[in-house]
């Protein structure tokens, strides 16, 4: 019941700006109303976890030119998890990874924001077949992300 649901509000779906531009750089794999699991334990301003999961959806897409991840909580507004362009430097506090079970993005918080403490990760589970894994110039990727990452996606208001 959930999945009818989404799709039929639309919570999930790429945003048409976003799908303009991916398309244009020639796509390897497009998934919406993607599952999302997120995994916190740790602590930020507001909130202390000794574990918990919480299920979102989103979608992921691969293209010639990057990864591209969306989290949706409300119809037609998606917040990027990952924008990362193949040939960019890899260096950052969040590591993606790229397996026929998804995509899985890890990060130590503490890295992100000096506040917060502990781990989270958020794993896509769209599976990405064994071709499109091999087109791809790399399986893992390493990225920065502002501090307002972490909050919103533990479900908690950003306050600098």
């Amino acid at each position: 019941m959930a999945v009818f649901l989404r799709k039929l509000f639309r919570i999930g779906k790429l945003p048409r700006q976003l799908r303009t531009e991916v398309e244009a750089e020639g796509i390897l794999l497009m998934a919406e109303y993607v599952a999302v699991t997120r995994r916190f334990r740790g602590t930020v301003p507001g909130l202390r976890s000794g574990g918990s999961i919480a299920s979102y959806v989103g979608s992921l897409v691969l293209t010639n030119q990057r990864v591209l991840g969306t989290l949706s909580t409300v119809p037609k507004l998606a917040g990027r998890t990952i924008d990362v362009r193949w040939d960019a430097p890899q260096t950052g506090a969040v590591t993606a990874e790229l397996a026929e079970d998804g995509l899985t993005l890890t990060a130590d918080v503490s890295q992100i924001d000096a506040r917060c403490e502990g781990e989270l990760s958020l794993h896509y589970k769209h599976p990405i077949p064994a071709d499109v894994l091999a087109r791809l110039p790399r399986r893992s990727l390493t990225y920065d992300v502002p501090p307002e990452f972490v909050f919103l996606a533990v479900g908690v208001p950003y306050d600098p």
